[in-house]
């Protein structure tokens, strides 16, 4: 048997190619990841932590001689090219919705030699996203959805967590900012906008950091929200709904499902 072609030396800079790279059985490629990597668990154990989301260990990724390095958006533009000028090969993905996840895991398995693989993968997380949707559609009424990525300065969730909350059943209260592909441009500057929406739900995900929903319904003139007048603030862990891989469209999108769920039995009875 012949065995599949491409690099065969990855750097991941961020979660999402070691996820997918783990579910493919591609692991044996990866040289070093995310020090914020925890899906899978075993990743942590097996491979050396190079990078952050700003920053990198330049030497010992350079040391681990790569021959590729994968890693997501402008935010790791800085890293990306200090390796290019020290001679290795970057791909910087750029994806932004759920297609461009679903798109992604199919462009990295076709780039390992599992494209076959990465395809079905792919399928099976349309599967489980078209079975909440379903679920979701028998929902008497769609809560409206304030999601909060970042609290110093309020920033609101970026397109892909805005498609999931409709897939889980909900209505994204900042649509035309969700849009925005730069965090900057995501930006309140300061909760007014927030209240006037009156979300029913307030999911807070601050990247890298726990979610302190005290502080959010302390907020001035929050108490006035639905979300915060009926304790409806929830935290969704940041990897598991920040990422824009497998995590997010399986435990994210299901976490936000049932939070939704349960916001309907309890207005709904």
């Amino acid at each position: 048997m012949t065995r599949s072609t491409g690099p065969r030396r990855i750097v991941c800079l961020t979660e999402e190619p070691t996820e997918v790279l783990y579910a493919l059985g591609e692991q044996d490629r990866i040289v070093g990841i995310s020090g914020f990597t925890v899906r899978p668990p075993q990743a942590r154990r097996e491979k050396p932590k190079v990078s952050a989301f700003t920053s990198a260990k330049i030497d010992a990724i350079l040391a681990l001689r790569p021959d590729l390095a994968i890693g997501f958006s402008d935010i790791q533009a800085d890293i990306a090219a200090e390796l290019v000028r020290r001679g290795v090969e970057v791909w910087i993905a750029n994806h932004r919705s759920v297609d461009g996840i679903l798109d992604y895991v199919r462009r990295l398995g076709a780039l390992v030699g599992a494209g076959e693989r990465a395809i079905a993968h792919a399928d099976q997380l349309q599967r489980g996203l078209d079975a909440i949707a379903a679920q979701a559609a028998t929902l008497p009424r769609r809560p409206k959805v304030y999601f909060e990525e970042w609290d110093t300065p309020i920033i609101t969730g970026i397109q892909w967590v805005a498609e999931l909350v409709r897939i889980a059943g909900g209505e994204d209260v900042f649509p035309e900012l969700s849009a925005q592909p730069l965090a900057k441009a995501r930006i309140l500057a300061d909760g007014d906008p927030v209240v006037a929406r009156a979300p029913d739900i307030i999911l807070g995900s601050w990247c890298g950091k726990r979610f302190r929903p005290e502080q959010v319904a302390a907020r001035p003139g929050w108490s006035a929200i639905p979300a915060v007048r009926d304790g409806q603030l929830h935290e969704i862990k940041s990897p598991l709904i920040l990422q824009p891989g497998p995590a997010a469209l399986t435990d994210g999108v299901r976490g936000i499902a049932a939070i939704i769920r349960a916001w309907s039995q309890r207005h709904h009875l």
